[in-house]
């Protein structure tokens, strides 16, 4: 009898192996690029924004009315009974995480204790995920505030590598996100960085299991999501995505602003990603709901008309 841990696996396994299967992409135009995600990408959500339903299950059950094929949690902090009772009453799966205290507990702050803190949190977090079936648990390393770039730096590596033993043993990737938090960018600068640092800082830790959950609205303001989707390669193990306006300069819903929508695609479909994208934007009802994911549909091309 499949367990909910095993059928979420199975679930996220199935959509990895029908990725898979699809028949390999080659160069033939936009059109071909257009319609390289179907079948490819999946569509979750933070549990955040599913503001209808007053129990979990309920809230499952609307995330998948909407259209979305996984949900994500904050850990740890969840109850993983009741998370595995909603998923095998919904048939949706938990496909990872959010690491609920990575802004207050951080691991670039100076102070060793909090550290400590902040790897046990980790350490949590990845335990709750893989007790739930899910397959990531999204990070923010912490603050450029925290001190010089290279002592940062230094910090978060060592403390973070100390939870890769156990985010192998358990098949949980740590997935770092791109955010404003004025480390590995210029919080200053203008819109034509690159992910050199990302780049640099992902391949410090010398593992497969820490990659980045890149978030193709947060950077548009500071350089091409394209270009960095094509450094980033296959250090992305899953997408965060929303709108964002330069003109604006600020965020929006997805696919309004004058965020590149045509590159991003193009690019994912160059460095050949198959996996999950999380719509992170403001939620509500179940009407808001359908809104995002027949956005997300629209920006991926993943509808007849992109």
């Amino acid at each position: 009898m499949l367990t909910s841990d095993s059928l979420s696996r199975r679930h996220f396994m199935l959509l990895a192996a029908a990725a898979a299967a699809s028949s390999p992409f080659v160069a033939q135009g936009a059109a071909s690029q257009d319609g390289y995600l179907k079948g490819r990408l999946y569509k979750t959500l933070k549990i955040g924004m599913v503001k209808a339903g007053k129990s979990l299950e309920e809230k499952f059950a609307l995330a998948k009315e909407a259209g979305f094929d996984g949900i994500e949690l904050n850990t740890p902090g969840i109850n993983v009974e009741e998370v595995n009772a909603a998923i095998k009453a919904t048939g949706l799966p938990v496909d990872g995480s959010v690491n609920s205290s990575h802004w207050s507990v951080r691991h670039t702050d100076p102070d060793p204790a909090v550290r400590a803190k902040a790897l046990e949190s980790l350490k949590e977090a990845l335990r709750q995920t893989h007790a739930v079936g899910g397959n990531t648990v999204l990070l923010v390393v912490g603050k450029g505030s925290d001190g010089p770039e290279e002592e940062i730096w230094k910090r978060s590596v060592e403390n973070i590598s100390k939870a890769i033993p156990l985010a192998a043993e358990l098949g949980v990737p740590i997935a770092v996100e791109n955010v404003w938090n004025q480390f590995c960018y210029d919080h200053g600068g203008d819109h034509t960085q690159t992910a050199d640092k990302f780049v640099k800082y992902i391949d410090e830790f010398d593992s497969p299991w820490v990659g980045m959950q890149f978030d193709i609205g947060n950077h548009w303001k500071y350089g091409s999501m394209g270009d960095w989707i094509r450094q980033l390669n296959k250090r992305i193990i899953k997408l965060d995505l929303k709108g964002f306006s330069r003109e604006m300069g600020k965020f929006t819903k997805i696919g309004e602003g004058d965020l590149d929508w045509a590159d991003v695609r193009k690019a994912l479909a160059e460095i050949k990603y198959a996996g999950w994208a999380a719509a992170e934007v403001a939620g509500g009802d179940l009407e808001r709901l359908k809104e995002i994911s027949a956005n997300m549909d629209r920006v991926f091309g993943l509808t007849t008309q992109s």
